[in-house]
């Protein structure tokens, strides 16, 4: 669904996952992206808890600060890893004052319990290692560890996070864990995906009923993430043209979250004590670096009860 990122000056964003269906994928909760696009980003200082964000961008450069001192520009091939913790905030902008062309992925990992209540941290990887799946197809290893290849940037939970780089017309295996669930997400181009009897497509996931035959194909591209489950030692992608492919996937995670705004917890009263600390301006979430008093505002609780997101495939 299209929703707003950034406040009164917002930009729209596809966000993919969460799902009424589906809430999460391993320990990720959360998939956008903001892209292809012409924009100025202006997300002026805003708060998160109880998660890792990952920017992976596609096209553009975004100045990113927060309240541990970070001050950094976000470029293509460059992970950018955002710990909350109990608490950070962060901003993000586009660089310059006219609109650039923007795109990226922005990931949300939901932190366990020994890691939620901790410090903030943010951390940066220009050099991410480099799996070779054949035939000039390879994966760039973002997060956690895919065929024995293993990220550097700090996780918490068994996951991965890989972009899939592949070639025109080869059939690519792609090894995975069959403990642990899977799901793909077109990147740039379309790639067809040999899905057996029990991927579901996120977009149409309110029939929960699996597809029909071993050996039936998906689709994927940038409007659909193709959700795999569990039980699998690889699956097969094919590219018509060359496309760059997202795989997430981990261990299912140990708790049913509470997600509301930027905010991951585990119930409705320890979100509502998180919106009270922002709009006080309490210091759990210290102060962005060179910004004054801006500030996104948080929007009102909904008048029910929050809560836990339940998976319904």
């Amino acid at each position: 669904r299209e929703v707003p990122l950034g406040g009164l000056r917002a930009m729209e964003v596809h966000r993919t996952l969460p799902h009424r269906a589906l809430p999460m994928v391993g320990a990720w909760c959360f998939l956008d992206r903001f892209g292809p696009q012409e924009t100025v980003m202006r997300v002026e200082p805003h708060p998160h808890i109880g998660l890792q964000t990952v920017t992976w961008p596609i096209i553009g450069e975004v100045r990113h600060r927060d309240a541990v001192g970070s001050d950094v520009v976000v470029r293509p091939g460059a992970l950018n890893l955002m710990t909350s913790g109990q608490g950070i905030a962060h901003s993000e902008y586009s660089v310059g004052e006219d609109p650039i062309p923007l795109d990226a992925l922005q990931l949300w990992v939901a932190l366990p319990e020994s890691r939620r209540h901790g410090e903030p941290a943010f951390e940066r990887h220009e050099d991410l290692p480099i799996l070779d799946l054949g035939d000039g197809a390879d994966a760039v290893v973002v997060m956690g560890e895919l065929g024995g290849v293993a990220s550097p940037a700090t996780v918490h939970t068994p996951i991965v996070g890989a972009e899939l780089r592949l070639p025109l017309g080869i059939v690519v295996r792609v090894p995975l864990r069959p403990d642990w669930e899977h799901a793909l997400y077109g990147m740039i181009g379309s790639a067809e995906v040999a899905t057996g009897m029990d991927a579901i497509d996120a977009d149409a996931a309110q029939r929960t009923a699996s597809l029909e035959t071993a050996g039936t194909t998906a689709s994927v591209d940038g409007t659909r993430l193709l959700y795999l489950g569990k039980g699998r030692d690889h699956v097969d992608v094919t590219a018509s043209e060359g496309a760059r492919v997202f795989l997430l996937g981990g261990e299912p995670f140990e708790a049913d979250i509470v997600m509301w705004w930027n905010f991951v917890g585990r119930s409705h009263e320890e979100i509502e004590e998180a919106r009270e600390a922002w709009e006080a301006h309490a210091p759990r979430f210290g102060a962005v670096v060179d910004h004054g008093p801006e500030r996104v505002p948080a929007p009102p609780l909904p008048a029910v009860r929050l809560t836990p997101r339940r998976r319904r495939v």
